[in-house]
């Protein structure tokens, strides 16, 4: 192409309505190739570079970084990849401002003397917030010879998902969960002291059989919870304590339910877990589940 058929970096960035300075720094990078250079080596661009320009403009308008424009402009469909990895970013970006908004809510508009302990409590959460410890603490709290597909799908039952535009109350809530699980057993007690019986290594018993009937009876007892009703007998109940009677290889007979109905109420239990959990979204949780089963369990047995 003729040298006069070509633009200044100048002429380029009048028309362009940008600065010499921007023509330079994406020419400098790669993003906008010169198409010769003038007998001074004064740099001279085709008329193809403005379009160009304008594409890159409008890519850094959404505030992709430079690299990312690269990938557009080099890579036939990269620009799908660019947006849809551009669209997690700014998920999560926005996840992270409403959470500080909700805190923010939370230290303002409380009492002066409960502010200290509350920022405590937030600020040893991530923003966004992961649930990373929730689990980790599940996995711990779980029999240690419960197999992997087991172990996981309790998991995923028992960590609560995070509400995408909480409450400055949900804020606390998790603050608190996450302190919860992050605590060492009370009065440095061992991790034996802190499970249930039906966690022991006791011989004979399956704890696999026990969660996963467990699993099945809080789905079965859901609508039940949803609905307000009172705990009572049915097939929630009945498959509750199948569970516990498959698991250690024993019959279900109406002695059985009142051994059992003894053994739940003696049991360590993780209350304030699941009342926190219940702060945080109102739906049935395996721990509201498992008290109106329990409760269902202890009316029954004690009318035989």
């Amino acid at each position: 192409m003729p040298t006069e058929s070509l633009w200044s970096i100048g002429e380029l960035a009048e028309r362009a309505g940008v600065t010499v300075k921007t023509v330079r720094f994406y020419s400098d990078r790669g993003l906008l190739p010169e198409a010769a250079r003038s007998a001074g080596g004064h740099r001279r661009y085709g008329h193809d570079a403005l379009d160009r320009l304008r594409t890159i403009r409008a890519l850094r308008t959404l505030d992709l970084p430079v690299p990312d424009v690269g990938r557009v402009l080099g890579t036939d469909g990269a620009l799908e990849d660019v947006v849809t990895e551009r669209l997690r970013d700014v998920g999560t970006q926005l996840a992270a401002l409403r959470w500080r908004e909700a805190a923010l809510r939370l230290l303002h508009d409380c009492a002066p003397e409960e502010r200290v302990e509350r920022l405590r409590l937030v600020g040893a959460v991530t923003v966004p917030p992961n649930t990373d410890a929730l689990a980790r603490f599940w996995r711990r709290w779980l029999p240690p010879r419960l197999p992997a597909r087991v172990r996981s799908a309790v998991v995923e039952q028992a960590v609560p998902a995070l509400p995408d535009e909480p409450a400055p109350h949900q804020v606390l809530a998790f603050a608190r969960l996450h302190a919860f699980v992050t605590a060492p057993c009370p009065g440095g007690a061992t991790r034996d002291d802190c499970q249930p019986a039906a966690h022991r290594d006791l011989d004979g018993f399956r704890p696999a059989v026990l969660y996963t009937g467990l699993g099945e009876a809080f789905t079965l007892a859901a609508p039940a919870i949803r609905a307000g009703r009172a705990p009572g007998a049915g097939e929630a109940l009945d498959c509750f304590v199948a569970a516990y009677a498959t698991a250690g290889g024993v019959r279900d007979t109406p002695g059985f339910r009142a051994g059992l109905s003894r053994v739940l109420a003696a049991d360590p239990r993780v209350d304030r877990y699941w009342q926190l959990v219940t702060d945080l979204s109102a739906e049935p949780n395996p721990g509201t589940s498992h008290d109106w089963l329990r409760s269902a369990l202890t009316a029954q047995a004690a009318g035989y």
